[in-house]
């Protein structure tokens, strides 16, 4: 692994930039006059565009290393950050008509969302736990107050309300289990951790047993994996839609990153430790996750079902303890990243003041009020169960592959079996769109940058499901990076 130490701040010239940006559009936004706020927005985006460009030009073959070794720059940090940026980016597209119509677009909700977009950052780009917690926590925190933005609303603030109590305790699990692990390696960087772990006594396994248990707690519940789900209906529910749509795609991808930080590059030694929790993690949150999702009735509650047992797919890759197991998990979860800012999308394309468009019963007929729409649709709920050739069908073969590989053949089509199960909520949705009656008969009204991206996302899994393999390499080549 080659290390170059850089005693500078050019290495993080991406956070800083965010960092800066963020505060300043705060500023701006509190001494700014008027209800339009289009300038949070703009600059909002603007500094998101900034930052995938400084981020994609310090791109580098190799990894290189600074402030004594806590923070990394590799290919896969440049990936996910630039699909951060890029998802992220979306989710203000598409909330900008939703928050402005219901007196949410303030630049409290783009300022919450950069400072998560910065604990992303670092989170991505951590290499030692003392980072990557902080990183989780600047996270955590934007997410708590994001999703009781509408302050007057019960649900929202319940949800928030648990969110935090639950987040603190899962927080608190993760840190204890990395307090250990200090205690056992003497260390916080995770390379040394890694060399010390490899030449630990076996006196020392049953510590880290413990210590692993704690750690992947504290993971599970952050992806939401059963049995720490139980925040994520409660959360989509209750937050506003754009704020569904935000927590349910980008800290996703941040979340893979904290798994490869801690898991795989610094607890990789203990894989025959941690591989049979993800079994079971995984295969408790496909079951859950797939046949809970049948009985419900909101669309964003089951969405969030779906949510979890996407996340047990997710783990499969992980659990292979290959590289292209890991390789097929990152796949995975951009793929998934793109598919639920889509699905987020349609439900505030559909919304307008005072309906909420939340109810599976509202797409009832939506053919007949906009085939195309309809048909943008259809191309993500079966990219989300499945089906080929959209994108969502070789994420699902990716993982399943991996786990092949390994020998796990009976995970495998315990897998297969699950994501069947799944199909009839998503292709529940195609029917109600395409052979029932509407409910509702006004026509959609969406701004063009709406309608355009939201067409362009959903044709995007379907024209990447026809050529995965470009999305998959460079998947490949960012986590093969020496």
């Amino acid at each position: 692994m080659a290390n170059s130490q850089v005693p500078n701040f050019f290495l993080a010239l991406p956070e800083m930039w965010l960092l800066l940006a963020g505060c300043l559009v705060l500023v701006i936004d509190a001494f700014g006059r008027g209800k339009d706020r289009n300038t949070a927005y703009l600059l909002s985006q603007l500094t998101l565009a900034v930052a995938a460009v400084i981020t994609v030009a310090m791109a580098t073959d190799i990894r290189i290393f600074a402030f004594n070794d806590s923070y990394v720059s590799d290919m896969m940090g440049t990936v996910l950050k630039t699909f951060i940026y890029l998802v992220t980016a979306v989710v203000f597209i598409y909330s900008r008509d939703y928050l402005r119509e219901r007196g949410l677009y303030q630049g409290e909700f783009f300022v919450l969302a950069l400072f998560a977009v910065l604990g992303m950052m670092i989170m991505v780009s951590a290499h030692s736990f003392l980072t990557i917690y902080l990183g989780l926590e600047l996270l955590s925190l934007s997410l708590y107050a994001m999703v009781a933005l509408k302050r007057d609303d019960s649900d929202a603030t319940e949800a928030a309300m648990k969110y935090f109590v639950l987040g603190a305790l899962a927080s608190g699990m993760l840190l204890y289990g990395m307090s250990i692990i200090y205690g056992v390696t003497g260390t916080l960087d995770v390379g040394q951790v890694a060399q010390r772990l490899a030449s630990a006594s076996e006196a020392n396994n049953l510590v880290l047993a413990f210590a692993v248990v704690f750690v992947i707690v504290g993971l599970a519940f952050k992806l939401g994996a059963v049995p720490f789900h139980m925040w994520i209906p409660d959360v989509y529910h209750g937050a506003p839609t754009p704020v569904t749509l935000f927590v349910g795609t980008a800290p996703k991808i941040a979340a893979f990153a904290m798994i490869m930080r801690l898991l795989v590059e610094g607890l990789g030694d203990l894989h025959a430790h941690w591989r049979d929790i993800l079994i079971v993690l995984s295969v408790l949150s496909m079951g859950i996750g797939n046949i809970v999702a049948i009985a419900q009735t909101n669309l964003k509650r089951m969405l969030a079902y779906s949510t979890i047992s996407h996340v047990g797919f997710l783990l499969l890759g992980i659990l292979s303890g290959t590289e292209n197991g890991y390789a097929s998990s990152m796949f995975y979860t951009l793929v998934y990243a793109v598919m639920g800012a889509g699905g987020f999308g349609m439900i505030l394309m559909l919304s307008r003041s005072g309906f909420e468009a939340d109810k599976i019963e509202d797409f009832k007929g939506l053919n007949d009020r906009s085939p195309w729409y309809a048909f943008m649709m259809l191309i993500l709920m079966f990219s989300m169960a499945g089906v080929p050739p959209t994108l969502g069908f070789y994420a699902k073969l990716s993982v399943i592959q991996s786990l092949v590989d390994v020998g796990l053949v009976w995970l495998a089509v315990l897998a297969v079996v699950f994501s069947i199960i799944g199909a009839f909520y998503y292709l529940r949705m195609v029917k109600l769109m395409y052979f029932d009656k509407p409910v509702e008969t006004a026509p959609l009204r969406a701004n063009l940058d709406l309608r355009a991206v939201i067409s362009v996302n959903a044709l995007s899994v379907l024209a990447l499901g026809l050529y995965p393999s470009a999305l998959m390499n460079l998947c490949i080549v960012a986590l093969t990076q020496p």
